[in-house]
Order: structure tokens, then C-alpha cells, then sequence
């Protein structure tokens, strides 16, 4: 049923299903029943090209009165006639476009097979990948992953970086894995990692034409205070006698990996990943994939002897292996907050730590910010080119006198004779 009539609220009221009635003060402007629910307000048109349009005002009640829906009507009717555009057509465009969710999927999906590159050219690697699936999932999906990606503003990222900040997306979520839990804590370091993240997402949508600029632009992030973070002698000899306690109790490559992580500065990460094929010159030399590249690690001798003191196996083969089952370590952050518990030390102390507090020892020693660079694998000192397969005598002094003053600093005395040399296993590298 079409009736054309000024329409008023009995008329809407008492409207049947299938009915519906044109307004005469705004040309296509209507209300339907199309069932047991409430009328419907409606505006149909033409465009410029004479294509008959119709779109949805909303449904009769709160907010959508008839003096709003028919002021709407005539609003969005100057827009077609005098703006010359099609609202309807808009209408639909906003929501086919892409949400967030939608560009994070599309950018890992672009990752994982090599066509976002890092500075320098390179495509990331899978797991750089893996750490963005992560903060993606955890953070940026439950806050913005329903927005479209049109209308993100660099208001939407800073309120983003305060809710990660403040832990709204924190939580506890099982893994994959049996009985592996995922702690998602938030935190400044966290959102500011993740808002790091997320620039690099909207450049992508900037390069592929899904939005002209980029909203992280300009947004102010919190300063990492990670670094600022080191051991004291006293806090080094708690940690030194609490690892002599967990000597018969804790599972024994989660321990040698910590007094490895002590003795070398290396990054968790690259220590749990650590296989007998990478070692080289007599256990002195570590060339290891990084985050950022190919790097060869001069090892000092207390950190060898270390090696050597694990079981044999073959090249491929880990180091520091988990409890059970095949890869990595995935529980070594627990055994070092255990370690940590036992040593009666705050939870301000993390693997991170050890390392910047061996940077910090090395540099006191008055070694330079080459040498210690070159032993922990900054990637503005890597030894990458003439070191590959040879370890330069000063740089391992420098891992042996660092290496061995921490290690005194722990009370932990070198594991094995000079002599006692076990051989590893040799490996081909290509440079």
C-alpha cells in the first residue's frame, strides 16, 4: 500500500505491514512496515546520473522521531541536489570499507610472504612476524579492530596507547599448546611497542591507498625506561647464590641458560634459540640468526665452558632444549622469575636486564661502545663481514674480562679448566 500524504505520528502508528506512505514535504521521503517490528523512515532519489537511489534514515522511535527523520531527509536531499553527491552510494561504501581487523590480516598476510620491508630493504622475519600476530591479537584488534580504517584519527591512537598503558587489554588466555598460558600484561612498554606497530600498519594502508595519511604520525609514545635498569653488586651476589641453591632444583639448561644470558649479554630470545651447529673456533665463536641479521659473537670462556658443559647432541640440535617436547624454551621467563624470587630480587629484574647490566659492567671496565657493541650484538656494531669465521683476539679478551668480573661479582667460579676443551660440532655458514 503507497499513500502520499504530510505525514504525522497517528499516520505512522497506524500504518499495517506492507504499508507505506510518502511524506509531501520532502520529495522521496517515507516510512515502511515491513513486519512486527517498528516503521522504517526512508529517502529515495535520483543521482546525477539518474539512477534511482534508496537508503535507510532509521527506525521510528528513539532517536529517530519524525521531526529528526524528516529534517534528516531534506539535509541529505540538499547534499544530492545542490552538493551533487550520492549519499546512498556513500552509505555503502562506508560499510564495505575495510575495518582495522581487516588491514592487520592483510598486512601479516603481505609479511608472510616477504612484501613489507624494513628499513634497509629486508622483509621481516617469521619471528618478528609471530611478535606482531601477537600484539595484534592482544592489543589492537579488541580496541580498534572494529574501526574502519578511514576513520582512525591520531586522537583513536593516543586513547589506544593510554588503554594498553593503562591494562584494559590485559588478561590470561590459554595457548596452543597444552598447559601454556599467555600472560598479556599491558603497560607503558607494551603500548608504546604496539603503537610502534601500528605505524608501520597504516603505512602499509598509506602505500596500498586505503587511507592518504598515516594517524600515528605526531602521536607521542612513553619512554622506554627498560634500559635504565641495572644489577648491583649486591643484587649480582643474590642472584650468583640463588642459582647455587636451584642448582639440584630447577630444570638444568634453564639454569645454565641464565648464567649464559650473565656471562654474554645476549638477549633471551637468542640464547633459548642457540644450536651446536652455530658454534665455531672452539666454542668462541657464535655466528647466530638475529632480528635484524646474520651476527657473529665472540664468546668469553666462562660462557663456553657453559656449552660444553651441556649434553652432546647433534648440530642442529639446542643448547638449552625445553622440559618436554620439540622447540624452543617457551617456559624460560618462569625459571628466571623463579630465579629472581629465590635471589629475593624485585620484578623489575628481567632477562633484559642481565643484558643491559653486562653493557653497563663492560662499559665501567672502560671497553668501547664498539667492543661492547661487537660482544652483544648491537646491530650498529655486529660483526657481520671480516669476523665471520674468525674471532678477533681483543674482542674475545674483552668477552673473557667482563665475562669473568661478573662472574666474581656472582660468586660463581669459571666451570672448567682452560684445557678441558670439548670440540663442537662444525657447521657450514654462509656469510
Amino acid at each position: 500500500m503507497k499513500t502520499r500524504n504530510r505525514l504525522t505520528k497517528a499516520d505512522i502508528e497506524a500504518l499495517p505491514v506492507g504499508g507505506m506512505i510518502f511524506c509531501t514535504s520532502a520529495t522521496g521521503f517515507g516510512v515502511r512496515r515491513q513486519g512486527a517490528g517498528a516503521p522504517v523512515f526512508f529517502l529515495q532519489y535520483r543521482n546525477a546520473d539518474g539512477v534511482r537511489r534508496k537508503m535507510t534514515i532509521g527506525r521510528f522511535g528513539d532517536p529517530w522521531t519524525l521531526d529528526e527523520a524528516r529534517k534528516r531527509a531534506m539535509a541529505l536531499l540538499a547534499e544530492v541536489h545542490v552538493n551533487k553527491r550520492d549519499v546512498a552510494a556513500e552509505k555503502r561504501a562506508r560499510r564495505a570499507a575495510p575495518t582495522v581487523a581487516d588491514l592487520c590480516n592483510e598486512y601479516l598476510t603481505a609479511a608472510e610472504k616477504g612484501d613489507v620491508l624494513k628499513r634497509g630493504g629486508k622483509a621481516k622475519k617469521a619471528s618478528t612476524i609471530a611478535t606482531d600476530r601477537s600484539r595484534i591479537e592482544a592489543h589492537i584488534k579488541p580496541l580498534l579492530g572494529k574501526e574502519k580504517v578511514q576513520g582512525v584519527t591520531s586522537k583513536d591512537v593516543q586513547k589506544f596507547l593510554r588503554e594498553v598503558a593503562a591494562g584494559k587489554t590485559a588478561k590470561r588466555e590459554k595457548g596452543d599448546k597444552p598447559r601454556v598460558l599467555h600472560n598479556i600484561r599491558g603497560g607503558k612498554g607494551a603500548a608504546s611497542r604496539t603503537v610502534g606497530l601500528l605505524g608501520a600498519i597504516f603505512e602499509y594502508a598509506v602505500k596500498e591507498g586505503m587511507r592518504a595519511d598515516n594517524p600515528v604520525r605526531g602521536v607521542t609514545r612513553y619512554a622506554d625506561n627498560k634500559k635504565k635498569r641495572r644489577l648491583s653488586d649486591e643484587e649480582y651476589a643474590a642472584l650468583g647464590a640463588a642459582l647455587v641453591v636451584l642448582s639440584n632444583e630447577m630444570w638444568p639448561p634453564a639454569l645454565a641458560a641464565i648464567k649464559f644470558l650473565a656471562f654474554t649479554g645476549w638477549r633471551s630470545g637468542e640464547a633459548v634459540n642457540l644450536r651446536r651447529g652455530d658454534m665455531h673456533q672452539d666454542g668462541r665463536l657464535a655466528i647466530i640468526d638475529t632480528k635484524t641479521d646474520a651476527s657473529a659473537r665472540p664468546l668469553a670462556r666462562v660462557a663456553a665452558d657453559i656449552l660444553r658443559a651441556q649434553s652432546k647432541g647433534k648440530a642442529d640440535e639446542l643448547f638449552f632444549p625445553p622440559t618436554r617436547g620439540g622447540g624452543v624454551m617457551s617456559g624460560f621467563r618462569s625459571f628466571f622469575q623463579c630465579a629472581v624470587d629465590k635471589a629475593g630480587l624485585d620484578k623489575s629484574v628481567t632477562p633484559h636486564v642481565l643484558r643491559h647490566s653486562f653493557i653497563s659492567v663492560a662499559a665501567d671496565m672502560g671497553r668501547t661502545e664498539s667492543t661492547i657493541g661487537a660482544l652483544v650484538g648491537h646491530k650498529q656494531h655486529s660483526v657481520t663481514g671480516r669476523y665471520t669465521h674468525h674471532a678477533d683476539d681483543v674482542l674475545l679478551a674483552a668477552a673473557d674480562e667482563v665475562a669473568l668480573e661478573i662472574a666474581r661479582r656472582m660468586g660463581l667460579v669459571p666451570m672448567a679448566e682452560e684445557g678441558n676443551i670439548i670440540p663442537f660440532p662444525s657447521a657450514e655458514i654462509v656469510a
